[in-house]
């Protein structure tokens, strides 16, 4: 019950402020000067220096993964595809439900 009455009372303080400070858009005065553009010579204006992208060394791995595939992708023209569907339970929220899982890989044919 306290937290709901602080709660009305924070939300009709915010509103009474909202009130009080008005919704009235801003004018400049006659005097204000608007921003210019720097001489080209300042260091402030030229273009920020750019680096170079980094590089990055990516090597290939030479060894099978523990089911003796390698490489993961299509391997060449007498390879099959060899697939393993199952059911699983996942527990969500809602309750305990059963969907399809299907994992494959590809053998030399």
């Amino acid at each position: 019950m306290r937290i709901r009455t602080a709660a009305v009372s924070v939300a009709f303080a915010g509103f009474f402020s909202l009130l009080a400070a008005g919704a009235e858009a801003q004018t400049a005065p006659q005097g204000t000067r608007t921003a210019q553009a720097a001489p080209a010579g300042e260091p402030s204006m030229q273009p920020p220096v750019r680096r170079p992208p980094t590089r990055l060394r990516i090597y290939p791995r030479y060894q099978a993964e523990p089911d003796g595939v390698y490489p993961r992708y299509f391997p060449g023209a007498n390879a099959v595809r060899v697939c393993n569907a199952t059911y699983v339970q996942e527990y969500r929220p809602s309750g305990t439900v059963i969907v399809p899982r299907m994992s494959c890989v590809w053998r030399r044919g």
